[in-house]
């Protein structure tokens, strides 16, 4: 897959999920040499217990500070140690802090990095001397030495279970599908098959319209149509009722924060004009478009 489409969809993806649990950064510059976490996480000071169950091991990976590095392909040595640097700035930053404070940190209130990698050879596991700790994890995740407060998690590997479904979504190829399958079995009431699938449309589509897409995206663009095209009907059967194309916003709203990273005001601003179009013409237009002609053509309306 090409990259920029698979990072902002991880991102916005890792955002969602985490959202309702603490503070989530996308893109978090860090010191020294211009670097960029993808995901930081900082867990709320009131845990609300019910919605990290939700998450099963991603809701684990929350109970402290987190860095969250997910990789389409597999991490190789190079991009594992460029998210250690990060790492290593942050744990700086965390102890100048405490140090301007004048307060003492422990090891366990430190941050811990998270590589969510689809797959893992044995070769890059023995490199960084990374093992795994089946008596209080998951087959799938393997922790470098302690004091590193680092995991490589091997997305392939891990058990098909709901307690990692969260993170299988992340997946690639048949874990992914099957990960994919799993979560349209869910029952329609459960708050997180929503979001999830909406970033998967909004993924599908901005893969339709990509130039350079390999035979896994192909899959998964064919994997996604008929959850797509049934999410519209359901959609255009709700604004019957309703009066309303809450359906077709959401689609909306996903897309533009997929592509400009949030929806300020500017951009809500065009929601409404844009919804005014059948959905075959508005996709095209928020996929082509850049920020500032898409806020010239729709704020005149």
């Amino acid at each position: 897959m090409t990259r920029f489409p698979y990072d902002q969809f991880s991102k916005s993806y890792l955002e969602e999920l985490l959202q309702p649990l603490g503070t989530v950064q996308i893109a978090r510059e860090v010191a020294g040499e211009v670097r960029e976490i993808d995901v930081w996480f900082s867990p709320n000071e009131s845990v609300n217990q019910l919605e990290v169950s939700r998450l099963g091991l991603l809701g684990r990976f929350t109970a402290t500070p987190a860095i969250l590095e997910p990789f389409r392909n597999a991490a190789t040595p190079t991009e594992i140690c460029s998210c250690l640097l990060k790492l290593l700035e942050i744990r700086g930053e965390y102890e100048r802090n405490a140090k301007r404070d004048k307060k003492k940190i422990t090891e366990s209130s430190l941050p811990m990095l998270w590589i969510l990698s689809p797959t893992a050879s044995q070769s890059i596991l023995e490199g960084f001397a990374a093992v795994s700790n089946e008596d209080n994890w998951e087959n799938g995740i393997y922790f470098l030495p302690r004091y590193l407060r680092t995991a490589i998690v091997a997305i392939h590997q891990l058990p098909k279970t709901k307690d990692t479904l969260w993170l299988r979504i992340l997946g690639k190829g048949r874990v992914q599908n099957s990960a994919i399958d799993q979560l349209e079995a869910l029952p329609e009431d459960e708050p997180l098959r929503t979001r999830a699938l909406e970033l998967l449309y909004s993924l599908k589509t901005t893969l339709e319209i990509s130039q350079n897409i390999d035979q896994e995206d192909r899959e998964l663009i064919m994997r996604l149509s008929p959850l797509y095209t049934q999410r519209l009907q359901e959609a255009e059967q709700q604004a019957e009722i309703k009066g309303e194309k809450q359906g077709q916003r959401k689609v909306v709203e996903n897309l533009l924060k997929i592509r400009f990273g949030s929806l300020d005001e500017q951009l809500s601003a065009i929601v409404e004009p844009l919804l005014s179009l059948p959905t075959e013409e508005f996709t095209p237009l928020l996929l082509q478009l850049s920020r500032e002609e898409l806020i010239q053509r729709f704020s005149e309306q």
